[in-house]
């Protein structure tokens, strides 16, 4: 008691009674309850991505916190607007994130290089990404249904719906069904046709197997059909097959396929894959790349949309690349407002690679004796080694030349990958020689 009294740790009250101070950092605390009221939903700041579910940092920092140290390794499968990336980013972890939409993707894209470009200006640690598309599942319901069946009965099911989805697909693209192929499954005047995958993205390994099926049997004009396509699958793949003697076409399949009135009526539009032009210019040995041009020919919404649309009513479509306004008045006359002035309105995010060939995509895998080893898959990694986006209110200008980057070689391939506004990646490579 004479030592608390000398370091002035004993507080009397007016009665005389003693008691004991005691101080915070004394203190072990106690343990974390579930119920958590002293973190505040994002609202406003620099924090808020505009995404509808997007959590506090705060939040997901306690809890990356106290379950993980630096350099684990943190996962989240419903990955949202990006915060569980964005703080593992700034507290050393390593991590995986997952997500169906495309919006998601996106706006965690954007949200982790702000995270980069501040960690690198603090001088602090920060890790490359790579965006990888393992499959999508949007259009798993049109060909399978079935709950309850025997598995033979459901993969019977399963490739009926199949031969029904391409039956349905080369209609609306006005092409005949051929037999006796593997992947080629019709004909369009003098051009074959083959359908890419149905619930995943075309990948270079599929039209690999086109390929060579061409060459086999002597096809030289072919136009390929997917829902969606590979990360960096153009156009180095179009050479390849130029060089063996094979005219490759890629086209989108628009959703209109799956409404059967409008591909009954021949309404439905397939247009080339997303195209882009950009010019490199060269000061010394240092390289600068300027974006000049970016074409999309969407179709959405707008099949039989005049007859549908209400007197006095109006809806946004996108039609042959481009975002139209159609309004039909009291009298039913229909007016339309083109509301994409240019090719950049387009573009949400844009980046370059300035030596796209030097990360070759290495995978490791065990054989059947346990030993480790590696792969290389044919692909190289995108590194954004310079980019430019729109801000989140989308009101800062864009930025169509990038700055200069040294090159130190006598020739280097550069990448191009351009974001439109509804999170679709197109990307091209262009070698030039310094």
């Amino acid at each position: 008691m004479d030592q608390l009294e000398k370091e002035n740790r004993i507080y009397y009250t007016k009665t005389g009674t003693p008691f004991l101070k005691q101080y915070l950092d004394e203190q072990d605390g106690r343990p974390c309850q579930n119920l958590w009221t002293d973190i505040q939903l994002t609202k406003s700041g620099s924090e808020l991505v505009g995404y509808p579910t997007q959590k506090p940092e705060k939040l997901i920092e306690r809890i990356i916190e106290t379950s993980s140290e630096e350099n684990d390794i943190v996962a989240d499968f419903f990955g949202g607007s990006g915060t569980t990336a964005a703080v593992a980013e700034k507290l050393n972890r390593k991590w995986i994130c997952t997500d169906l939409g495309k919006f998601s993707i996106h706006t965690t894209r954007k949200r982790m290089i702000g995270i980069q470009r501040e960690l690198k200006k603090e001088e602090k640690n920060w890790r490359a990404f790579e965006i990888l598309n393992l499959g999508k599942y949007q259009r798993q319901h049109y060909i399978y249904d079935g709950k309850s069946e025997r598995d033979e009965i459901k993969r019977h099911k399963k490739a009926q719906k199949e031969k029904e989805f391409e039956r349905l697909i080369l209609q609306a693209y006005k092409a005949t069904n051929v037999d006796g192929f593997t992947t080629i499954h019709g004909k369009k005047g003098g051009d074959f046709v083959s359908l890419g995958p149905i619930n995943q993205p075309l990948s270079r390994n599929h039209v690999e197997e086109v390929i060579s099926e061409c060459i086999k049997n002597k096809i030289t004009s072919l136009d390929i059909l997917g829902f969606e396509y590979e990360m960096g699958l153009f156009p180095t793949i179009q050479e390849e097959a130029k060089n063996k003697g094979l005219r490759l076409s890629y086209k989108q399949i628009p959703m209109e396929v799956f409404d059967e009135r409008a591909v009954s009526k021949g309404e439905v539009i397939f247009h080339d894959v997303a195209y882009i032009e950009f010019k490199p210019y060269f000061n010394g040995i240092k390289l600068s790349v300027e974006l000049i041009d970016f074409a999309v020919f969407y179709n959405e919404g707008n099949a039989n949309i005049d007859d549908s649309l209400a007197n006095g009513k109006s809806k946004v479509v996108v039609e042959n690349g481009q975002i139209i306004e159609k309004k039909k008045d009291k009298d039913g006359i229909i007016s339309e407002t083109i509301l994409t002035k240019n090719w950049q309105d387009w573009i949400d995010y844009w980046s370059v690679d300035f030596d796209y060939e030097s990360k070759p995509e290495i995978i490791k895998f065990k054989t059947e004796n346990g030993k480790v080893e590696e792969e290389w898959t044919g692909n190289y990694v995108f590194e954004n080694e310079w980019q430019s986006f729109r801000g989140k209110n989308g009101k800062e200008k864009l930025e169509l030349k990038t700055s200069e980057r040294e090159i130190a070689k006598d020739k280097t391939k550069v990448a191009v990958k351009v974001v439109d506004i509804f999170g679709n990646d197109t990307m091209k490579v262009l070698e030039v020689k310094v």
